[in-house]
């Protein structure tokens, strides 16, 4: 073959799914994946059987990720499709949070069935990687908010 292939083991990924799971249960906490650790969405029909949801940056990830997973990611165009197909928002920022809390709001009194949660992520601020593009702790990170910001929550979150 010509062109780069990339090699899934199934039962490697069923074990590591399963170790996962298994944590999550034990913490009380849901793993939520993100298309750039796991761009093989021939893996996701896999990976849901684990109850695993998804988190992306467009709305066509979005919409992979509601076929084949459960996802969320926003701007003033596509947060009404966000929300629309979202139970839960997270933010990368109080700011952006602020942006678009009124619309939030308004969603969810037109749909009182159907509610979207907003959270926000927190940046560690501890690096495991090489490649600053996705460090956290890089100068410029968008991943999250700091601890410092913590005092500061909006009502809301």
């Amino acid at each position: 073959m010509n062109t780069p292939y990339y090699i899934v083991y199934e039962d490697r990924l069923r074990r590591n799914l399963n170790t996962i799971s298994h944590i999550a249960a034990d913490a009380g906490v849901q793993f939520i994946m993100a298309f750039k650790a796991n761009a093989l969405w021939r893996t996701f029909p896999i990976i849901r059987q684990y109850g695993f949801a998804s988190t992306a940056s467009s709305l066509n990830e979005m919409r992979l990720a509601n076929d084949e997973l459960h996802c969320r990611a926003y701007t003033d165009h596509t947060i009404r499709p966000f929300l629309r197909g979202s139970s839960h928002i997270t933010f990368n920022s109080v700011a952006q949070y602020l942006r678009f809390r009124d619309t939030v709001r308004r969603y969810n009194r037109r749909h009182p069935d159907r509610t979207v949660s907003c959270g926000l992520r927190i940046n560690p601020m501890v690096s495991v990687v090489d490649t600053d593009i996705y460090n956290p702790s890089a100068p410029g990170s968008r991943f999250g908010i700091t601890a410092d910001q913590l005092p500061q929550l909006p009502q809301g979150i």
